[in-house]
């Protein structure tokens, strides 16, 4: 089905992609092989994604030629590819969640006898998932599945309808590392059978653990392919960046006095959405983390902080006010505002401009009379896009239309222009590049030289080791120590969140 093992499968020939002003993809050509894991990286924005729905014929090419099994193709879009053997895995997966794992799997493809439906997708179930050995419960509701487990579906479906090559859009964005490793060893077994597996991704470990060859993407142009076996991760992260990054983190503020005043004070925080007794502060001019494992109750209650879930128990304190029951927009007017997890469930409207994004939370501070003041809007957009670098600079497209890493600075931009004295960050670098990062890390050390108090979530705790004065440990809804990260390890930090006790690792 797949064609011999390294045989080539798809080759790009001086492709061009333009969206409006944006050169997307500039003369790329490449070729993708059979029983390879080939991953593409680069910076948001660098065209990796662009490149892989090219492939997909997602989109179509503006310019160049796209060669399948050697030869030239005339017209080229999903359908067109799907029948040639090539299919995508979008980060938004695309299940029905009402229907089974079965009839995601043959939806469109089921077989029909004299026109009427036949009743044997258990049986080819059986034996489709026979090939793979993922072993899911063919009767199973989406819904009620995993995200590992979705996408394990999503990649049934793609074999069902003989896919030779699948390509993966950043499937690793939303996994535990668990789920991770799970879908690493899942890209193995379709290496093994021939497939080609395309792997964008920002995860740079995981693509030099797991990738046969590496494209490098920068500025919509291939920089280079490496073979995953001979090239080390700085090599990469200089490829990507076009330069050297002489270190990931920038140095840390310097921690306010203890006469800084306290501007978010939670004391003994229940909600009943699983947070059960959660306890600290934060000065102004602050870095705070909080450190959990997924599923810990951080981000309940940062939400309850701020206003979105209600209060059960405890008292939380913005400044001298007492802040319990507040809604969001108080929190907004008063200066204290969230940065969510979610940009795109809860804190972007994709449709709407950069401009506008930007705006949303603080449109009272730029009108007069209900009227708003398109001049300074665009000002205050303007000013800061170029501040975050976002890319490309023009606040008047559509923020839908920008990588993940320039969404996630717009939604950052979002916040500082409600010009806040707390503010909250959950997960700022989920979906970012290291580029990306390292603009983040500057704004967020820089917030707190301001005199802004910062509290932060992040699932990479190694990002709250080094930007944060200090930190409160999170298990179970509660947070159970304080620590300096100056003074601990990250090793340390782990080994007490799993509750794992000193000496116990190394009799493991």
């Amino acid at each position: 089905m797949t064609g011999p093992t390294g045989s080539v499968l798809v080759e790009l020939r001086g492709v061009e992609k333009r969206f409006g002003a944006t050169h997307a993809l500039d003369a790329v050509s490449l070729d993708v092989r059979a029983g390879e894991i080939h991953a593409f990286v680069g910076e948001n924005g660098a065209g990796k994604s662009t490149l892989g729905k090219v492939i997909a014929g997602i989109y179509s090419a503006d310019q160049g030629e796209v060669f399948v099994d050697g030869a030239p193709v005339e017209r080229w879009n999903p359908g067109i590819a799907q029948r040639r053997g090539i299919a995508m895995i979008a980060q938004e997966l695309a299940l029905v969640p009402d229907l089974t794992v079965a009839q995601n799997v043959f939806l469109g493809a089921e077989q029909h006898w004299l026109g009427v439906e036949r009743r044997n997708l258990d049986a080819r179930f059986a034996a489709l998932d026979a090939e793979v050995g993922f072993g899911l419960d063919p009767h199973a509701r989406v819904r009620d599945l995993r995200i590992a487990d979705k996408q394990k579906v999503e990649i049934l479906r793609s074999l069902a309808r003989g896919a030779r090559v699948i390509v993966m859009d950043e499937p690793t964005s939303s996994l535990t590392a668990h789920e991770m490793t799970q879908l690493e060893d899942l890209m193995r077994t379709l290496r093994d059978r021939g497939c080609c597996v395309i792997y964008v991704s920002h995860f740079l470990d995981s693509v030099l653990g797991v990738a046969d060859r590496i494209t490098v993407m920068r500025d919509g142009r291939r920089i280079e392919t490496f073979d995953a076996a001979a090239v080390r991760k700085h090599d990469l992260v200089t490829s990507m960046l076009g330069r050297e990054m002489d270190q990931a983190y920038p140095d840390r503020p310097a921690a306010p006095g203890p006469d800084a005043p306290v501007l978010l004070d939670v004391q003994h925080l229940r909600t009943d959405t699983g947070v059960e007794d959660m306890s600290f502060t934060v000065r102004a001019g602050e870095i705070v983390g909080l450190l959990g494992l997924v599923g810990s109750g951080r981000t309940e209650c940062l939400r309850a902080v701020f206003g979105l879930d209600a209060i059960v128990e405890g008292e939380v304190r913005f400044g001298d006010l007492d802040w319990s029951g507040r809604s969001p927009k108080q929190s907004i007017d008063a200066g204290l505002v969230l940065v969510s997890e979610d940009r795109h469930k809860d804190g972007l409207v994709l449709q709407r401009s950069v401009r506008e994004n930007i705006a949303l939370a603080s449109l009272g501070a730029r009108a007069r009379g209900g009227v708003i003041d398109g001049r300074r809007e665009r000002s205050v957009a303007e000013e800061l896009s170029r501040a975050l670098e976002i890319r490309p600079l023009d606040p008047e497209l559509p923020v839908g239309w920008f990588s993940g890493g320039n969404q996630q600075k717009a939604l950052l931009g979002k916040a500082l222009a409600a010009g806040p004295k707390a503010i909250i960050l959950d997960e700022p670098t989920r979906g970012v590049d290291v580029g990306a990062k390292r603009t983040i890390y500057e704004l967020i050390a820089r917030l707190a030289e301001e005199g802004i108090a910062v509290l932060l979530i992040s699932s990479e705790h190694e990002e709250i080791m080094e930007l944060a004065h200090r930190a409160y440990l999170v298990s179970d809804g509660r947070t159970f120590a304080e620590i300096v990260p100056v003074q601990t390890t990250v090793e340390d930090v782990l080994f007490r969140l799993f509750h794992v006790t000193p000496g116990e690792e190394a009799a493991a």
